[in-house]
């Protein structure tokens, strides 16, 4: 399995990794009030997808 190393890609996609990584959270936190107030099956899909690309970027996968 490789692994993958974001320093080795180009410098503009590795700031756009480091602007989705900056701009997750607040976009998670948003969802998760809008689901919570107005709860559809998408709100809980799209919540469901943030929260994994969040955990994502926190163990470093990404």
């Amino acid at each position: 399995m490789a692994r993958y190393y974001r320093y080795k890609i180009p410098p503009w996609a590795r700031h756009c990794i480091f602007v989705i990584e900056k701009v997750t959270l607040p976009i998670l936190i948003f969802q998760l009030m809008r689901t919570l107030f107005f709860p559809t099956t998408f709100d809980v899909f799209l919540l469901g997808i943030i929260i994994g690309i969040f955990i994502a970027f926190y163990l470093e996968w990404i």
